[in-house]
């Protein structure tokens, strides 16, 4: 069951002399429910602008974008906001936590928004979250006292607190050394299969796309599928099976 298409999708913009730089050039890609896409690229090929798209932080120049059978140019949008909100977890590189909170403040916060018993069991959630990916000794630790991996892991039960759909991770490896990365990678892609999520992993790393079941390149603006390499199934340790 089809989760999230791209139809002949552009992006451009207008640069100050007039003239029009074109970033995305006709993408077309389709991500099923419970899928694993990864998205090859170099700096400059257009990932960022891929990102906003497919999280849909932006909307495109021309083409169309589905998300759940909806027309997302049909939304408003506050209703676009509430989607994403709901559905859409994203992973970055840099982890962007939050100074000075614990790592159950940090994986806590996307719930201050929530309703009903989510906003009212938010501490639960977040504690049981935080266990699901091997942090349940460091509860109350600061993003300053926690390893580069371990930031990492509140990142990903930061994103999954909400349960979304799908999890966009953008470099998700590219703050940690290989050993690190490889496990991290493991851990998400496991705690994604396991609550049925689909997960687009965007990357410059062929390594870290392997790991994924379909690969793509983006390169000038212009999305193709790929093929790479598998390699080895790694194990995430910590995490509750």
């Amino acid at each position: 069951m089809s989760l999230l298409r791209l139809d002949e999708v552009t992006r451009s913009v207008r640069l100050p002399d007039d003239g029009t730089l074109e970033i995305l050039k006709g993408v077309t890609i389709e991500v099923a429910v419970g899928d694993h896409v990864s998205i090859v690229g170099r700096s400059g090929s257009g990932k960022s602008t891929l990102l906003n798209l497919l999280g849909l932080l932006d909307t495109p120049t021309s083409g169309s974008i589905w998300f759940d059978d909806r027309l997302t140019s049909t939304l408003s949008g506050n209703a676009r906001d509430r989607v994403r909100g709901a559905d859409v977890g994203f992973i970055f590189q840099q982890f962007n936590l939050l100074g000075g909170r614990t790592a159950l403040e940090n994986v806590m916060t996307p719930l201050l928004y929530a309703n009903g018993r989510q906003f009212w069991r938010r501490r639960q959630l977040a504690t049981e979250m935080l266990e699901r990916v091997g942090l349940g000794a460091r509860l109350n630790s600061i993003p300053e006292k926690l390893s580069g991996g371990e930031q990492q892991r509140v990142a990903i039960a930061r994103a999954l607190i909400r349960r979304p759909r799908l999890i966009l991770a953008d470099e998700p490896t590219g703050a940690l050394d290989i050993d690190t990365g490889a496990s991290v990678m493991a851990l998400l892609d496991d705690v994604a299969e396991s609550s049925g999520a689909a997960l687009i992993t965007i990357t410059h790393d062929v390594t870290v796309a392997a790991l994924a079941r379909r690969h793509y390149r983006l390169d000038g603006g212009v999305l193709t599928p790929i093929d790479v390499s598998p390699v080895p199934a790694l194990s995430a340790p910590g995490v509750a099976q």
